[in-house]
């Protein structure tokens, strides 16, 4: 089996069939291609990445020790769909960055992942052999949660202004998929779903679960579906539980502290696992705003509560006007975790190397898919030539 580093190092080697990949996208009609615009052409990179067998089952075994420290949720409740348990791979091993509860862009990795399946690549694919069934899965075992094995009728893809939203095209492709398993399918902005006596409703139509893609994590801004979600008036998932007890930046903090960790049950397993697996996170205090300084190319600074990598600064690119913004509180600081690199062959001919990061797109602790996002600058972006969605092989 070949090597995942050597795989990783040559810019000549393996290479997405762009042509497969074309004609799976232009596959989903013309609406969905009006949808991929120029702003897209860095959606999806022009390699795959490849992975260890050993480097996989470390994030597998993270990811369930996350999960052992995690409350568990009640009989009747949504489990949360699209957790996105992101890692930064390197000589050191896997490094658990972030965890994401409405993770973007499954639907759209389960398109590149099918439309590659002959291309000959090397290694396993890490994906389901059935993705769109284990995804359609996924939300009907949310919806018999709470109401048993009727089948869901309706399904609303909630966003605000989904239309202007970048991965909308991975919402269109949601719709089709649901479309294809027989349930109905709407995208569409909070503002257009009512509360009445009975239940939630969408121009009339009784709307049976939401697939919430709203990075207002506490729905403040949305009372009324926050209302219906408390009545139990319609499913939501994620919900404002899952986020707390898993995408909250200062969990990561809980989950780097040994103290914490004994004290909350974990086995020494799981916290052996935790404290190599994830880098050391701790919760910013402007107290300590001096020795913050001293040690700032060592940490990573991330809002507890953001997403997307929006207000995240690398401490060593740091002015100290934000850093005394930082200092105000709402942040934590992570060790830095370099990235692994990816070569590409850049337009003029020049290979290059690109930094990388790995999704696991996971449901109820099982691992459904794991894409890579191929990037250049601080943090990952659709932006850089070569870069964008990657599948990964497992090999080795």
């Amino acid at each position: 089996m070949p090597d995942a580093r050597r795989l990783n190092a040559d810019a000549d080697g393996a290479a997405i069939d762009r042509a497969a990949l074309q004609r799976a996208l232009t596959a989903q009609g013309a609406a969905f291609q009006e949808t991929v615009t120029a702003a897209h052409a860095h959606l999806f990179a022009d390699v795959p990445l490849f992975v260890s067998a050993a480097q996989m089952q470390q994030m597998r075994e993270v990811i369930a020790a996350v999960g052992e420290t995690a409350e568990q949720a009640e009989a009747h409740s949504a489990l949360g769909v699209f957790y996105g348990y992101d890692f930064h791979l390197n000589g050191d091993g896997a490094h658990l960055i972030e965890i994401n509860t409405n993770a973007g862009g499954g639907f759209l990795n389960a398109l590149l992942f099918d439309s590659q399946r002959d291309a000959g690549l090397p290694g396993v694919a890490a994906v389901e052999a059935d993705v769109e069934r284990a995804l359609i899965d996924m939300f009907r075992n949310e919806w018999r949660r709470a109401h048993g094995d009727a089948p869901p009728r309706t399904i609303a893809i909630v966003d605000e202004q989904p239309e202007s939203q970048y991965l909308y095209p991975d919402f269109l492709l949601a719709q089709r998929m649901f479309g294809r398993a027989g349930i109905s399918a709407h995208i569409a902005d909070p503002s257009a779903l009512h509360v009445r006596e009975d239940d939630l409703y969408l121009d009339g139509q009784r709307v049976d679960l939401i697939y919430n893609r709203l990075t207002d994590f506490e729905l403040e801004g949305f009372p009324h579906l926050r209302t219906a979600w408390e009545m139990r008036r319609v499913v939501l998932t994620p919900t404002p539980d899952h986020h707390r007890r898993y995408a909250d930046k200062r969990r990561l903090a809980l989950l780097t502290d040994v103290e914490w960790l004994r004290a909350s049950g974990a086995s020494q397993a799981a916290i052996d696992v935790l404290l190599k697996g994830i880098p050391q996170t701790k919760v910013v205090h402007g107290e300590d705003a001096g020795q913050w300084w001293t040690e700032r190319k060592q940490w990573f600074f991330k809002p507890a509560g953001g997403y997307g990598s929006k207000g995240a600064y690398r401490g060593d690119k740091l002015t100290r006007r934000v850093f005394d913004e930082i200092m105000q509180g709402g942040y934590v600081a992570q060790r830095v975790a370099a990235p692994g690199e990816r070569m590409v062959r850049a337009g003029d001919g020049s290979a290059q190397p690109l930094k990388y990061d790995v999704r696991c797109y996971v449901y109820d602790g099982k691992l459904q898919l794991a894409a890579a996002r191929l990037y250049q600058g601080q943090t990952t972006n659709f932006r850089t030539p070569g870069g964008g969605f990657a599948p990964v092989f497992v090999v080795g």
